[in-house]
């Protein structure tokens, strides 16, 4: 182990679909939960921009 592996950036936790939360503290569990908040606001946005991308382009075609 190195002296700087402290100034190293922290890997964000990655939750795994399914895996045992029983080794999970309760501040762990929230992080997760908080994490996984995020990237579901992540993916909504995404959608509604495809559809929106979709809409538009079949009002184009439909002209």
């Amino acid at each position: 182990m190195s002296l700087f592996d402290d100034d190293r950036p922290k890997k964000q936790p990655v939750h795994e679909i399914g895996c045992d939360l029983s080794l999970l503290s309760a501040d762990e569990l929230s992080l997760r939960i908080d994490m996984l908040k995020q990237e579901i606001a992540r993916l909504e946005a995404e959608r509604a921009n495809k559809s929106a991308s979709k809409s538009q382009a079949e009002k184009f075609f439909r002209s």
